[in-house]
């Protein structure tokens, strides 16, 4: 399928979507027609999902921003092709965000979303995120969609946070599930409270169901708190092109 193919699969946007956008509505559009296009060619997003990008990805992951505090740090840890760390930094220009992906060719087109669409609050980082522990500063927010179940999610996720900073992760129907099965590796990693939330109820149908782990003083626990310390005393790794 060409580029005018694909756009042509894709859906205009909702009413809601300038209520939740609002002046970054064209922006938004413009990521909506770079996904369809450019996401579906790279293989980083599926052809049939460029009818429900809006209702699926973009507004799902928008209202996210519910529960992100005003003006903190934020790494959308395993970003892909920047779902939900785009959407939120369209909405959210107080928050400074990292895109976290160690995949080349997606971490490319990261940047070029980035550069196209003026978000000087966003920075694209290579790498998986238990290679640039010690070596990327702790964040007081962490975000993640699709990436993995809650368990391994949060080895990944929670050690990059602050001590008494939180993880948000975009969940389905398995949320509460997973939280239950996952209880004994969270413990384990300095979690201190857990919750199960909806965003976007008065916005979007159905609302984004999000797991909050929330973290005390040390995330990660001791063990990870000695390797951040290590991989500080011996300076970032060298990725291969």
């Amino acid at each position: 399928m060409t580029d005018a193919d694909l756009s042509a699969e894709l859906s205009a946007p909702p009413a809601v979507a300038e209520e939740i956008f609002g002046a970054q509505l064209p922006a938004a559009v413009r990521y909506a027609e770079l996904l369809a296009e450019t996401g579906v060619r790279r293989g980083l997003i599926g052809p049939r999902e460029v009818p429900r990008l809006w209702g699926r990805h973009l507004l799902n992951c928008a209202v996210l921003s519910e529960l992100v505090p005003e003006g903190v740090t934020v790494c959308d840890v395993g970003s892909g092709a920047g779902l939900p760390g785009i959407p939120l930094a369209l909405v959210r220009p107080d928050l400074e965000i990292s895109l976290l992906e160690p995949l080349l060719r997606r971490t490319n087109f990261l940047q070029e979303v980035v550069e196209l669409l003026g978000l000087d609050h966003v920075t694209v980082v290579r790498g998986r995120a238990e290679e640039v522990l010690g070596t990327f500063k702790p964040v007081q927010v962490v975000t993640a969609r699709a990436v993995a179940p809650l368990d391994r999610l949060a080895g990944w996720g929670v050690p990059l946070l602050r001590p008494y900073g939180e993880m948000l992760a975009i969940k389905g129907d398995t949320a509460e599930q997973e939280l239950k099965a996952a209880r004994a590796a969270l413990g384990k990693l300095g979690v201190v409270k857990t919750s199960v939330l909806q965003a976007g109820a008065d916005l979007v149908d159905p609302p984004s169901t999000v797991v909050r782990v929330e973290v005390g003083e040390s995330p990660g626990g001791v063990r990870f708190a000695t390797k951040r310390a290590k991989a500080a005393r011996s300076g970032p790794r060298r990725r291969r092109p």
